[in-house]
């Protein structure tokens, strides 16, 4: 099985981020990840596939998404015509704000983005335009602290947008999304862990304390699935995760992400994922290199 590119990026020490403006002709760079985050502009890429964790999308005309350290990705010519293409990218450290400063009232819903950024976000088109100019003008600023003022600006005006969706699956991506629910959590602990098992909601409204009645339409409620649907995408991305990551035969993968049967198996991930789990393992395998 090749591996993924763990990148070294050009970030300093010294430096709040790093920016690169560039024009390309295709999409060429393979899967990879590194420990920064990532936010990512790209332009006249209708055709191209944008790979982010378990996440495998077609674009339209312009993309911008937030993904969040060590999760893999890349975007891909795939069915991209010719011409030039715009890539926006700005890596920066999980650090660059401190976790002290993130926990202020003034920069919660920034800390929300950063967080939400741990499975990556893919920004719609009404998002893009409001933050467009600002991404040109930080290209052109010859001023590094005005930069930094500007980033800060385009992080704050993507906070506040609704126009966005996440990419990659949190067991995919070995994110914990914190949760204001106290009871969800302990509930998605339990979730995680026996995620092989037949979970039943009897056990789980226990654990949370509640009728199973309450705690099925609380847990609607607070995650907008029920809990048979988390649970099946709880599975479905550590079975992603299997075959990128493993030599595991799809049968074998099938039954140790919980699933009783080869048929349930595959046509969930199709539900979910958009293609079979044999051809999500080739597609994904294609942006990969040997290191």
């Amino acid at each position: 099985m090749s591996k993924v590119i763990t990148e070294i990026t050009p970030l300093s020490e010294k430096d709040c981020f790093y920016l690169v403006d560039r024009h390309k002709t295709e999409f060429d760079y393979p899967i990879h990840r590194h420990e920064e985050y990532e936010l990512n502009f790209v332009s006249n890429c209708k055709g191209a596939r944008r790979v982010v964790g378990d996440s495998i999308e077609e674009l339209n005309d312009f993309d911008l998404a937030l993904v969040g350290p060590g999760l893999e990705h890349c975007w891909e010519h795939a069915n991209c015509g010719k011409g030039d293409k715009r890539e926006i990218t700005i890596q920066f450290s999980p650090q660059l704000l401190g976790q002290e400063f993130l926990k202020k009232n003034q920069m919660r819903t920034i800390s929300r983005l950063f967080e939400n950024a741990k499975k990556g976000i893919a920004f719609e088109m009404l998002a893009i335009m409001k933050v467009y100019s600002m991404l040109d003008d930080l290209t052109h600023s010859t001023s590094d602290f005005i930069r930094l003022l500007r980033l800060l600006e385009i992080f704050y005006q993507l906070s506040l947008t609704e126009d966005w969706h996440a990419l990659s699956s949190s067991s995919f991506a070995n994110a914990k999304i914190s949760q204001e629910s106290r009871r969800v959590g302990k509930v998605e602990d339990v979730i995680n862990k026996k995620y092989r098992e037949n979970i039943t909601l009897e056990e789980l409204a226990e654990v949370a304390g509640m009728t199973p009645t309450a705690f099925s339409r609380f847990f609607r409620q607070r995650t907008g699935r029920t809990l048979s649907e988390y649970i099946i995408d709880i599975r479905l991305g550590h079975a992603a995760r299997s075959l990128v990551d493993t030599t595991m035969t799809i049968s074998e993968i099938c039954y140790d992400s919980g699933f009783n049967n080869i048929s349930n198996f595959n046509r969930a991930f199709k539900r979910k994922k958009g293609c079979t789990p044999k051809t999500f393992r080739e597609n994904y395998l294609k942006t990969k290199v040997i290191v």
